[in-house]
């Protein structure tokens, strides 16, 4: 990267590289290089000539050597200038906060956000106001009618900002106060707040898998560009840097979702080298879909601060590799107490007859996924079983032993609905009614007695 200044040759290049190098290799130069790397873009040809155009201007430098390190103090000093600006604490200076609002896109699964000030700290999201947004440029509204209003429904401190800053889960109206087709929190919201699902207390451990690929080519984190790693086996909850990619974003997030307030449990690498889970829960009814889609949020972003791109899609990449889901853990008051294995019997069996509604609700490009193969059951066919991953809804052994507990329903994708699954759930197993016939054959085929 040196560029040599037409006044050097022979022993006096010599000289100068010899000292360049001892510079390269001092601890504090590889630090600064090591650092710059990590937090800059690289220094391109546009770059390097607007440094040259200057020295022309203000005379020659005098070595090669010092005109590297120039090049490096000054990339390195703009961009500790901008992290001084990113990192400013102005709670000192006044009372007003940054909220930032997010809501869920057109397609169902992007997320969007903007910013705004708030006069002073807030504590709950009824002390936010509304807000609007262009409806159609997300593909929510036509233009001719494109103000969409968003509704601030739960809060969380913002790890990105800091301070009293915090970030907005909001759900979408038109100005008339209806619901927009893309907005599920509502239904969710009402089924929630039924009197026998409030009495049920439903319990939600959302396992939330994803998929790291690299910027530009859409490959997976650690793969050759182009081709393959070793099979699967080493990779699942594998350590080394040729088992564990992404690890560094994976750390990240789990602290900066324990810094939000969500209700994050846990985090592993997965089986596809490049993809990896963390899980969110327990969480009570509606929050549960809050926390999943802020802690989404929080991994775009810390993905976009790294030039690494995230994927919900259920199954990156095809062949002998698996897919993502989002497995859901699920329990009611009464599933968790004595007797309550009967209960979970009863509540599969509702599943079962609800089995393509389920399908219908729990993820686009699922079909990809739910194969029979990779830990998963086939979409056509319902299925249980104790211990056994390759079935819809899988009970533990513990559940079984202590005749209480709960089910964990392994048909979700990664891309689902979190407000869709959840409520869907507490809908077919507290809210919905089988016909005594429909429930007798559903019975008889599953071999549940119940």
């Amino acid at each position: 990267m040196a560029v040599r200044p037409p006044s050097l040759c022979g022993d006096s290049m010599k000289r100068e590289t010899k000292k360049m190098a001892q510079i390269l290799a001092s601890p504090q130069c590889q630090l600064g290089i090591a650092k710059n790397m990590m937090n800059a873009s690289p220094l391109t040809p546009r770059t390097w000539s607007s440094i040259v155009l200057r020295q022309k201007r203000t005379g020659n430098l005098k070595s090669s050597s010092k005109f590297q390190v120039f090049s490096v103090k000054a990339e390195n000093s703009t961009i500790n200038r901008l992290e001084n600006l990113l990192n400013l604490d102005v709670t000192p200076y006044t009372d007003k906060i940054i909220a930032e609002y997010i809501w869920i896109g057109g397609s169902g699964i992007d997320l969007r956000s903007k910013s705004r000030t708030i006069s002073k700290p807030v504590e709950h999201p009824s002390e936010l106001p509304k807000w609007n947004y262009d409806g159609s440029s997300t593909g929510q509204a036509p233009g001719e009618d494109s103000e969409v209003i968003l509704y601030p429904q739960a809060i969380f401190r913002d790890p990105f900002r800091g301070g009293n800053n915090i970030l907005v889960i909001c759900d979408t109206y038109t100005p008339a106060g209806e619901p927009i087709p893309t907005n599920k929190r509502a239904r969710a919201a009402e089924i929630f707040s039924n009197p026998k699902v409030i009495n049920e207390v439903p319990w939600y451990g959302i396992e939330q898998e994803y998929t790291l690929l690299q910027t530009n080519v859409q490959w997976p984190l650690g793969w050759p560009v182009g081709g393959y790693p070793g099979p699967q086996g080493p990779y699942y909850c594998g350590v080394g840097a040729d088992k564990s990619f992404g690890r560094d974003i994976s750390d990240a997030h789990y602290k900066a979702c324990l810094y939000a307030g969500i209700n994050i449990s846990g985090t592993n690498g997965e089986v596809m080298p490049g993809q990896w889970e963390y899980q969110v829960g327990p969480s009570v009814g509606i929050e549960a879909g809050d926390h999943i889609w802020c802690s989404r949020y929080i991994l775009e972003r810390i993905t976009e601060q790294v030039g690494v791109v995230l994927t919900l899609d259920p199954k990156p990449i095809e062949g002998d590799w698996n897919g993502a889901g989002c497995h859901t853990n699920y329990s009611t008051k009464s599933m968790r107490e004595e007797g309550g294995f009967e209960v979970i019997k009863k509540a599969i069996l509702n599943l079962s007859l609800r089995h393509q509604v389920h399908i219908s609700a729990y993820g686009e490009g699922n079909e990809r996924r739910l194969t029979g193969k990779h830990e998963t059951a086939n979409i056509n066919t319902f299925s249980w079983g104790v211990a056994n991953r390759g079935c819809s809804i899988r009970v533990g052994r513990d559940t079984e032993k202590q005749g209480k507990g709960y089910l964990e329903d392994r048909r979700p994708a990664s891309n689902m609905d979190p407000y869709v699954v959840t409520s869907l759930l507490a809908e077919t197993t507290i809210l919905w009614e089988p016909t005594l016939e429909a429930e007798a054959l559903a019975a008889q085929k599953l071999s549940l007695k119940v």
